[in-house]
């Protein structure tokens, strides 16, 4: 549960139905302050990010954890409402809100199932090594930065070994 901050009535706009006015939505921002909910994003082998032969990106998701991730709302709801909120309105993001984007790089120690080694390096490229958040197995739920900068130490501490 992460407070984000002040809410802005054009920030509303997407989540409120149709046909409200805009004076409407920025009373209610005036008043408002948004909290994020997350739940950390489980791996699926069916969760796919490909590329076809015209250059386009396609991403299939497999969401998993959903059950959990509503009681956590619901938790969630409760426990803003015990404090004081009077009125909680829920927008769900689905892949395309995404920004905290991991995984699609499979590591392992088998070339057959899996892109990277256990140190980051690709199995087909000698000096190839991928230290963004491509490598995790899932997205915790929080900003993946320092663990990219703490795998950025690893794998060039380790690639300085293998030079």
């Amino acid at each position: 549960m992460q407070l984000i901050g002040k809410v802005q009535g054009l920030m509303m706009k997407a989540a409120a139905p149709r046909g409200v006015p805009d004076a409407v939505l920025k009373q209610v921002a005036r008043r408002s302050v948004e909290w994020l909910i997350m739940a950390e994003d489980l791996p699926s082998r069916d969760s796919r990010v490909t590329v076809d032969g015209a250059g386009r990106i396609t991403t299939v998701r497999v969401a998993r954890g959903v059950r959990t991730h509503r009681r956590l709302l619901e938790r969630a709801k409760r426990l803003l409402r015990s404090v004081g909120y009077d009125a909680i309105f829920t927008q769900q993001f689905d892949i395309s809100m995404n920004s905290h984007q991991c995984g699609t790089v499979v590591s392992g120690t088998d070339p057959a199932t899996s892109v990277l080694d256990p140190w980051c390096r690709t199995h087909d490229i000698e000096n190839l090594w991928v230290i963004d958040s491509g490598f995790f197995p899932s997205s915790a739920a929080m900003n993946p930065a320092l663990t990219i900068a703490a795998q950025a130490l690893r794998v060039g501490a380790e690639s300085d070994l293998a030079a």
